[in-house]
This record gives C-alpha cells, structure tokens and sequence, in this order.
C-alpha cells in the first residue's frame, strides 16, 4: 500500500500539514526575519523593478563597448533627466489640477446627491421599499467624503515613511546592475552538477516570467496612460493630465485596473457634460483595444499565459488581504509560482523517463 500514488500523497498532505502546523506554533523565531524583510521590502522590490526596467538598456550599451560601470553611470543620468523632466513640466500641471479637483469635490458629491434625488423623485423603476436605502446614502454623502479624506491622510502618513526608503533604491539598484548576474553562479558552485543545472534553469525561468510582466506592465501603463491623455484633450475633459496620471497607475493592476481608472473620469465627465460620459467610454474602449490587441502581444507574448479567471481570483483574494499592495503583486507573484512548480514538474517527469 505504501507504493501507491493515493497514500504517498495522503502521507505528503499531513506531512505539509504538519510543518505548517510547527512553523505556526514558532511563528515568534522568524519575527526578527520579517521585521527585517519588511524594513528592505520597499528599496528591494523598488531596486528590481528599476533593475529589469534598465538591464535592457545596460546590454545595449554593453554592446557599444562601454564599460559596465560607465553604462550603469549613463543609466543614472537618464533616470536623472527623466526626474527632472517629470518635476519641472508634469508635475506643476499635475498638482494644479489635482488642487482644482479636490476644491470641487464637495460641489461635485453635492450635485451627485441632488442628481440622485431628482431621479428618486422621477422614476418608477425602483421599488419604494429602497427610498429609505437611496435616501440614507444621499443623507451619509458628505460623511462618506470625511472617511475617504481619512483614508488620504492615512496613505499620505505611510507614504512619508515610504519616501525615506525610497532613498535606498538607488544604491539597491547599482549594485543589482553591477552584481546581479553574477548571484545565480555564486549559488550554483555550492550545490552538486545536477542541482546547480537545475537551479539555473529555475532561476532563468523565474528571471524571464519578471522580466516579461515588470516591462510588459509598465509598458502597457504608459502606452494606455498616453493614449488616454491625448482622447480627453481632444474632448476637453478637464483634469486630463491628473485622470490619465491615475489611469496610468491603474493600469499596474492587470485586469481590474482598466475598469478602476475610468471610474473618476466618467464622474468628471458627467458634471462638466453628461455626453461626455459616453466619449470617455469609447476612449477607454479604444484605448483597451489599441492595447489588447497591439501592445501587449507583442511585450508580455505568451510569457504569463494567465486565464483572465484566475487573474480576477488572484486579485479578489490579494486584495482582500493585502490591500493596494496585493493588487499589484498578486500576479507576478504567481506567475513565479507557476514557472517554479512547472519547472519542478518537468524535473520530476526528466527523472522518471530516465528511470
């Protein structure tokens, strides 16, 4: 009975049962870890992103027969400039709107409440036992700004601490540039001849799935961020700049992002011009398809190969428990789940045809 497939998976079950079982009961010895993994998450991942963002850059200039060195320096300088083009021509314009918009926040939820009365008190559709539902909202408007302004000053408090680490990135992301390629190699030489073959097959396979979903996504993000830009100058949707900004930032979450950034420009559109709603929409439509089509076939390719129902389950559990954060790392998160259990699955069926 010990050989077969049903019991030795029962046994691997408790047995994996169990150390999480341990691992839960001494959940205080790796406190220190955590505390630890959590004071250099931000320069880390900060670092890696830049870091696959740069390294096609550093081969290209590589190529070029420039230092490795004096690559990553003209990399800095570019990052530099870009900053600089950021702060002096996008950022003023960025912040005026932004100033605009939150000024009109109140006038905009109170003309919303007025919209939602006029209909309550024309319309014939809704059943009248939800006027006390629809009225409790209309009454609870301006409570319900007061908490989102909460949930601001909140985000704005962890985003000081943030800002402080941002700092280290850049130390973070020389030295990935300098010495990352040179990690897989100083880990194989500790292991034997198959494992080490193994473990730099994982690793290729693990540095491809991040490098096609870091510059695939950041890539999509500006692509559609830009082409939403130019649709709502050309409509004359105000606060274009800011609601592309957002959409652009939106656009990191897979999927679910899309349809979280057209919420506050169809909002927008509807108090300046209610037909303006329906522009926005073909905008976002067309911008969608222009990406779904053109871009991200040819930036991720097949390199993911995620089911959009599983991209939505992923993000309806990660960010339920993680929040904004597990938006966004839910997918590549799995995307190198995936790649290490195919990756030991093919090992598993290597060694069996072997055998």
């Amino acid at each position: 009975m010990i050989h077969k497939r049903w019991f030795q998976t029962l046994v691997a079950a408790i047995l994996v049962s169990l150390l999480i079982l341990l691992l839960n009961k001494i959940s205080f010895f790796f406190q220190p870890f955590v505390t630890y993994i959590g004071a250099i998450a931000v320069p880390l991942i900060g670092g890696g992103i830049l870091f696959y963002l740069s390294r096609p850059v550093l081969h290209l200039l590589e190529k070029y027969r420039i230092s490795r060195i004096g690559s990553i320096v003209i990399i800095f300088l570019l990052y530099i400039l870009l900053g600089f083009l950021i702060v002096q021509f996008i950022a003023p314009i960025a912040q005026e709107q932004f100033t605009r918009l939150a000024n009109n926040l109140p006038r905009m939820i109170e003309m919303l409440g007025e919209t939602i009365t006029y209909w309550q008190q024309n319309q014939g559709i809704i059943p009248s036992e939800f006027d006390g539902t629809i009225e409790n909202v209309i009454n609870n408007l301006q409570t319900y700004l007061q908490d989102a302004s909460k949930i601001v000053i909140n985000v704005i408090s962890q985003l000081i601490g943030f800002v402080f680490a941002l700092v280290l990135i850049p130390f973070f992301l020389f030295f990935m540039l300098k010495d990352g390629e040179k990690l897989t190699p100083f880990i194989s030489q500790f292991l034997s001849k198959r494992a080490g073959n193994s473990f730099r097959k994982w690793a290729h396979s693990v540095d491809q799935t991040l490098q096609a979903f870091i510059i695939g996504q950041m890539t999509v993000s500006v692509v559609v961020g830009l082409l939403l830009l130019v649709g709502y100058l050309i409509i004359g949707l105000p606060y274009s700049l800011t609601l592309a900004l957002f959409a652009m930032l939106m656009n990191v979450i897979p999927f679910v992002g899309p349809f979280l950034a057209v919420i506050p420009a169809a909002l927008v559109a509807f108090f300046q011009d209610p037909i303006l709603v329906v522009w926005v929409a073909v905008i976002m439509i067309v911008a969608q398809q222009i990406e779904g089509n053109f871009v991200s076939p040819n930036v991720m390719g097949k390199a993911l190969s995620i089911h959009p129902l599983t991209i939505i389950t992923l993000i309806l559990a990660a960010g339920g428990l993680a929040g904004f954060l597990g938006l966004i790392f839910a997918i590549p998160a799995y995307a190198v789940i995936k790649a290490t259990i195919s990756h030991f699955y093919q090992e598993w069926i290597d060694q069996r045809e072997q055998t």
